[in-house]
């Protein structure tokens, strides 16, 4: 489980250009904001962002959220940056 609490500023958009990104919300709120819309996800929703799609995931407030990928892909995807994540955790 990840959990975040950051502002929209803080959270870049990214993309993963071979898989997709699965998001389930185990606790709280989020949005993943899209170019051509908004994803409003509430505690037990999840979401599917189809790979290739530029997307910006963020959080008003704390929300807990679980992410399904595969290992090895990278939290930031092609953007990196310095909330690129430690990418040696296998769960």
């Amino acid at each position: 489980t990840q959990s975040r609490s950051s502002a929209a500023s803080d959270v870049y958009k990214r993309q993963h250009e071979d898989t997709d990104e699965v998001f389930i919300v185990v606790k709280g709120s989020m949005k993943i904001e899209m170019e051509e819309e908004t994803v409003h996800l509430a505690e037990g929703e999840m979401y599917v962002v189809p790979k290739g799609v530029m997307h910006k995931p963020y959080a008003e407030t704390e929300c807990h959220v679980m992410l399904v990928e595969p290992r090895g892909v990278v939290n930031t995807g092609e953007a990196g940056g310095e909330l690129t994540a430690d990418n040696d955790v296998w769960v």
